[in-house]
Parts: C-alpha cells; sequence; structure tokens
C-alpha cells in the first residue's frame, strides 16, 4: 500500500482553481519531487496534504487513514512533517529550545525532549550552534533548524519546501547529503524544488505541476525527457 495517496484533489479560492483534479501516490521510503513552474500549485499542494487547507475536492490518505479535513497538528501527530519556503523559527529562543519544542508532540519530559533535539541537531550539523539563538543563525543555518525542528517531531513522512532555496554550493551539497541520510533512516519524503539538478539527483519520482494540474509523472530520466515538461517548464528553467 502507498504511504501517501492523493485522491482527484482540488482547491478552489473563490473561482480560482489553484489544484485541479490532481493524484498521485508515494511510496513509503521513496523521494518524490514536486516540480513545476511558479503559480504552479505546488505549496497549496502542500498545505492540502498536511492540513492547512481543506480540499474543495478530493481526498488525502495516509497509511490508508483519510486526513483530509484535519488540523495540522492532528497529521503531525500521525507522522507527516513539513518545513516552510519562508522559515520562521522561534527567534528569540536558542537552537536547541527551538528543536526541544517540536520533540514535546511526542514525549512529556524535558529530559526525552532534549535527547531527541540534542540528536537531530547533531544530524543536521548544528552541533557547534546548539546554544545561538536563532534570530542570529544566516540562512543556510535556519534551513538545517527547519529540518531539525521537523525530524524532532520524529515523522515517517517529511515535506520539505524548497528547504535549497537561497544557499550556496557548499551548503546545497551539505543539504543533499542530509536529506539522502533521512531517506536512509527510513523516513519517505515530498519535496518542492526549482534547483533541477537537486531534484533530479535525490527524487526516485517527479510529479509535475503546471495551471493547478498535473503535467506529468515518473521517474527524473522520464521527466527530463518529457517534452510538454521542458516546454512547460525545464526549458524555461535552463534559459532563467
Amino acid at each position: 500500500m502507498s504511504l501517501l495517496q492523493v485522491k482527484g484533489v482540488s482547491m478552489f479560492f473563490g473561482g480560482l482553481a489553484a489544484i485541479s483534479d490532481v493524484s498521485f501516490d508515494i511510496q513509503k521510503g521513496d523521494i518524490l519531487g514536486l516540480i513545476g513552474p511558479n503559480g504552479a500549485g505546488k505549496t497549496t499542494m502542500f498545505n492540502v496534504v498536511n492540513g492547512f487547507y481543506a480540499p474543495s475536492r478530493g481526498e488525502v490518505f495516509f497509511k490508508g487513514k483519510k486526513i483530509s479535513g484535519l488540523k495540522p497538528h492532528q497529521i503531525c501527530k500521525l507522522g507527516v512533517a513539513r518545513t516552510f519556503q519562508v522559515v520562521k523559527p522561534l527567534q528569540r529562543m536558542s537552537v536547541l529550545d527551538n528543536v526541544i519544542a517540536s520533540a514535546y508532540l511526542r514525549v512529556n519530559n524535558r529530559g526525552e525532549a532534549e535527547d531527541i533535539a540534542r540528536e537531530k541537531i547533531k544530524f543536521t550539523g548544528l552541533h557547534d550552534d546548539v546554544n545561538v539563538i536563532s534570530k542570529g543563525l544566516p540562512l543556510g543555518k535556519r534551513k538545517k533548524l527547519e529540518i531539525a525542528r521537523a525530524l524532532a517531531t520524529q515523522p515517517e513522512m517529511l515535506m520539505l519546501d524548497e528547504s535549497f532555496a537561497g544557499l550556496n554550493p557548499a551548503e546545497l551539497d551539505e543539504s543533499i547529503e542530509i536529506i539522502r541520510k533521512i531517506k536512509e533512516r527510513g523516513i519517505t519524503i515530498m519535496i518542492i524544488e526549482h534547483h533541477m539538478k537537486v531534484i533530479m539527483a535525490i527524487s526516485d519520482r517527479i510529479v509535475v505541476l503546471s495551471y493547478g494540474q498535473k503535467l506529468a509523472e515518473g521517474t527524473p530520466n522520464e521527466i527530463g525527457n518529457n517534452p510538454l515538461v521542458v516546454e512547460a517548464y525545464l526549458g524555461e528553467a535552463e534559459s532563467a
């Protein structure tokens, strides 16, 4: 059985269809890339999956259980965590306390929460910044903190919204390695990303959205050679 199933999801804002009848599955342990031009509906799809929006039509299932219509904290408790395109840590708190706050989703005491937090901080390469107030972190480290906070909820599926945006080449390489290590732990990943070299390198399958509709789905090789995708998105990205 697929870990996540999106079935015929549409999302309307007034008369505008941000997503129109989109369906796809994610297999346990896979990395699914979600790509498309700006305004294609990618983040709206994330917001439907993790409960910020209830779909206008269609349903979302996680481990066979319908989750569309549940609140974000309920979906997170079931095992689906996400990061955000615009990172917003708890700015007056340290890196450690930011991650501890997320760890309390699963545990009830400070000691256990701190143990989880320290492990996730080390895992994401932030061990030297454990006591730094998050407001003072550069973008690359704030992106890592966002991932550490999501991992501290101990998810079965992690949703990453442009976790590579704005990173320099060295930070990109570090982040790719973190994503690969997350997969090695058996965590399923759905990722929105505009860095095509990154998405092609790490994804098992890719779903392409355009104007709110699913344009294509397949392996990175299939997507890279799909003339509709090249015309609608990849060609644009290459010429940008």
